[in-house]
């Protein structure tokens, strides 16, 4: 990408975005088709809202804590009229009844498998443990599916320095299994801010590519 293209989607990132709707259940309505979407999805406390929030500029645009399964909705945020974030509730371990956590999963799975103008999702593994059997079936659900994924390795600056050639060679392999996942893998701090603007450069090219 040119020093051009990186500063347009940095501006594009840094401009307007806002909270538009929010979906609790299956069945509630979706935001209307009209803008391209990408989905935040990943284990819960891997660190969805901090990355939002760390593309965006911002602290608090979407709700971060360190209690897992804080986002208990899909939070949809409109970035300029031009893309849909969609920030998706945790999976894995959050400590929520076993009801409540089948019922947000039939809910993420609904809206995965049936959503139009989803161009991609974001698998956001944590760097520290690597992909982990729940990850797998996301990745398979979104392979039967036919969705476009990409997976992003967060907290990358809590990996020792001479792990990270390892951390990130198990994640492309992982990734090289599944069809549709792509094969490049992304590496990404939200307290550094290391590999935000790449982020930001692969979902420009969604909308200008």
């Amino acid at each position: 990408m040119t020093p051009e293209y990186s500063e347009a989607a940095r501006k594009l990132f840094a401009g307007p975005c806002d909270f538009v709707w929010g979906v609790q259940k299956t069945g509630d309505a979706l935001p209307p088709a009209k803008l391209p979407e990408v989905a935040f999805v990943g284990r819960s406390n891997v660190g969805k809202s901090s990355l939002v929030n760390a593309l965006t500029g911002r602290k608090t645009l979407a709700r971060v804590s360190q209690t897992p399964g804080a986002t208990r909705q899909i939070n949809f945020f409109d970035l300029g009229a031009t893309l849909m974030l969609a920030d998706l509730p945790g999976f894995g371990f959050a400590k929520v009844s076993k009801s409540e956590a089948a019922a947000w999963q039939k809910m993420i799975y609904h809206y995965l498998l049936g959503r139009a103008p989803l161009r991609r999702v974001l698998l956001l593994v944590d760097a520290r443990r690597g992909p982990m059997d729940s990850d797998r079936q996301v990745l398979e659900l979104l392979n039967q599916a036919a969705v476009s994924t990409l997976m992003v390795l967060t907290k990358f600056d809590e990996v020792a320095a001479r792990d990270r050639a390892g951390a990130l060679e198990a994640a492309q392999a992982e990734a090289a299994r599944h069809t549709v996942t792509l094969q490049e893998v992304l590496t990404t701090s939200a307290q550094t801010g290391e590999g935000i603007p790449a982020l930001r450069d692969h979902l420009f090219a969604l909308i200008t590519q």
